[in-house]
C-alpha cells in the first residue's frame, strides 16, 4: 500500500536558490513542497478567505455568455 493520493495538480514555481534554501533550512529539502501548500493556503486565506476567488471566477466565467 502506498501513500493515499493528495488531490493536488503538479504546478511548476520558479524560486531564488536564497529563498529555497531557507525553506530547506527550516523544513528540509523532502519537505519543500508541504512548506509551499501551506504557505499558499495562508495566503490566500489572509488576502481573500476561502473560496472567494474561485466563486468569483465562476461567476465572471457565468455572466459573460
Amino acid at each position: 500500500m502506498g501513500r493515499p493520493p493528495l488531490k493536488v495538480k503538479p504546478t511548476v514555481v520558479r524560486l531564488a536558490p536564497e529563498d529555497l534554501e531557507r525553506i530547506d533550512a527550516l523544513e528540509g529539502p523532502n519537505k519543500r513542497a508541504k512548506f509551499i501548500r501551506e504557505a499558499v493556503k495562508e495566503k490566500l486565506n489572509r488576502e481573500g478567505g476561502q473560496g472567494d476567488a474561485v466563486s468569483r471566477k465562476q461567476s465572471n466565467n457565468s455572466s459573460s455568455d
